[in-house]
């Protein structure tokens, strides 16, 4: 079987590629179909997401050890969107080309669809059927929606655990799942783990590739993005651990080609995030190709739920300035004493960046004539302060929202100013579950709640200790629960009148056949900034 490296096309290239690949009726001119397969092509399965009222995308990637021909020609995919998972009721249908450029991966934008209205996918390729896939499209932006069920979730190390948490989402009825970041881990295999990716360190693009592949064979995994829509965002782990920006984060090996050509590694993990994510084309910019310093592929976005709910992805990875008073001098993430950081409390220091911020700021501020009456912003992590000192001393993250204390104050005073309806902020990323107010002033405890805060835990990476989480939590009144024992995910219903998230979490994530229970629940009134255990 031969192997399929990667083919290094420039980013212009590649950005025409995609575009071209993601219309509903195109194909290269030395396109070619493969009658029969001895694999199963669609062995990572399928997916769908980026949904408006009156499109989705629809995605897969053919299996590499399916593709048996020896030249890089792209590969003739049919696909069909239906009312009906028999396909008797046909919407559209049409062919695309999974290139090898692109990792065999097909992302096709199908327009004028119907609003609020679910449809069933599924894609051909010789003789090969893949699964058929669940959709949906979302209401208009001025229509009324009665009830929006969003599962939230973050953070699925391959080692620490199965992905059951996946399979029980699938059953709670959703119409959306909003991923907030780390995917897939780039750290090498090992064989004291439960379950090991196998390979070293992910560095370049056919790692990331393999990588990718490794997760998407999780049936789990795979039944969950057949379900419905989701809508991506990412972390650090897609790329490297606390990577800020166009700097490196301090794993990996030590010197070499990983530590010495980061902007080159980043740019081969964009990309791989983009074969193997049903984003849109436009997501891609500068971004592929064996790209320099300031490549930028924006996932940040807006959309839509009628009036019930506006919903904010952003990036806090790609933008972000470097963390300050990492310990040893050290590239990374630490918990730092602000007293004794220069530069910690330097305004001109973004979280988000510096164009994202005047984007959300812009977003806010027209939110009023949306008349939405919940504005969910979906991020990486923890966003309120959370010190891990006692009493009157603080340690704080310098690489979460703690370390760009600045920036938070600029989000949390647009969010005033602006006075949207009913914020929302939803995270991931420190593996546990926090659940609290989000307060105009952190230093203030009288400071007006100008929001309320769910953090969710992870699907299945391993944190810390209770007895610690507790102690975290008296220490921080502004949080109401915490809870760092669990691993799971979380479930949102919006309504006019009232927000209720559940916490669902695993009896035991090392097990296949894990059952679910959930943890707590919580309600948040229409007009009043209050989280409350419900």
């Amino acid at each position: 079987m031969p192997r399929h490296r990667a083919v290094q096309l420039d980013r212009r290239q590649l950005l025409q590629l995609a575009v071209a690949a993601a219309s509903v009726q195109w194909l290269a001119r030395t396109a070619y179909s493969q009658s029969s397969f001895s694999q199963d092509p669609f062995a990572f399965g399928v997916a769908s997401g980026s949904p408006t009222h009156d499109s989705v995308v629809l995605w897969t990637r053919l299996a590499p050890g399916a593709v048996v021909h020896e030249r890089n020609a792209p590969l003739t995919v049919r696909w069909e969107l239906a009312h009906d998972p028999q396909f008797k009721r046909l919407v559209s249908q049409g062919h695309s080309a999974a290139s090898p450029e692109l990792g065999y991966s097909v992302h096709v934008e199908v327009p004028a669809l119907e609003a609020d209205r679910w449809y069933h996918y599924r894609f051909m390729v010789g003789d090969a059927v893949s699964p058929v896939g669940r959709t949906r499209t979302f209401p208009k932006p001025d229509a009324t929606a009665s009830r929006l069920r969003l599962g939230y979730a973050s953070c699925q190390k391959w080692e620490d655990g199965h992905f059951s948490a996946w399979r029980h989402m699938r059953a709670e009825n959703l119409d959306a799942v909003l991923f907030m970041g780390d995917y897939i881990y780039e750290y090498p295999g090992t064989s004291s783990k439960l379950r090991t990716p196998g390979g070293g360190w992910v560095l370049t693009l056919d790692d990331y590739r393999a990588r990718y592949a490794l997760y998407k064979t999780d049936p789990d995994l795979q039944a969950m993005h057949a379900a419905c829509p989701w809508l991506m965002t990412w972390d650090d782990h897609e790329v490297q651990n606390d990577y800020a920006g166009d700097q490196g984060g301090d794993s990996g090996p030590r010197g070499g080609w990983g530590a010495m050509n980061f902007p080159v590694r980043r740019a081969a993990a964009y990309q791989a995030y983009y074969e193997n994510m049903p984003l849109r084309a436009s997501a891609l910019t500068q971004s592929l190709g064996g790209l320099a310093r300031g490549a930028e592929m924006r996932i940040y976005s807006h959309l839509q739920f009628g009036r019930l709910a506006s919903l904010y992805l952003l990036d806090g990875r790609q933008y972000k300035d470097p963390q300050v008073c990492s310990k040893g001098g050290k590239r990374g993430s630490s918990v730092v004493d602000p007293r004794q950081c220069e530069g910690w409390n330097d305004p001109s220091r973004s979280y988000l960046g510096a164009v994202q911020e005047r984007w959300l700021q812009r977003e806010l501020e027209s939110a009023a004539s949306r008349q939405a009456h919940w504005n969910v912003l979906g991020q990486q992590t923890l966003f309120g302060e959370r010190n891990f000192a006692r009493g009157a001393t603080q340690k704080l993250w310098n690489d979460g929202w703690d370390g760009y204390g600045a920036a938070r104050t600029r989000l949390t005073g647009s969010l005033q100013k602006s006075a949207v309806a009913n914020p929302v902020l939803l995270g991931g990323d420190v593996h546990e579950n926090w659940v609290g107010q989000v307060k105009a002033d952190y230093a203030d405890p009288a400071s007006a709640s100008v929001g309320v805060e769910f953090c969710g835990t992870s699907i299945t990476s391993h944190s810390g200790k209770t007895d610690s989480t507790a102690r975290l939590l008296a220490e921080n009144p502004h949080f109401l629960f915490a809870d760092s024992q669990h691993r799971g995910y979380g479930v949102a219903e919006f309504t006019a009148r009232q927000l209720e998230v559940r916490l669902r979490v695993l009896d035991d994530v090392t097990r296949p056949d894990s059952r679910i229970d959930t943890l707590a629940r919580f309600a948040v009134q229409a007009g009043r900034p209050v989280v409350e255990r419900a």
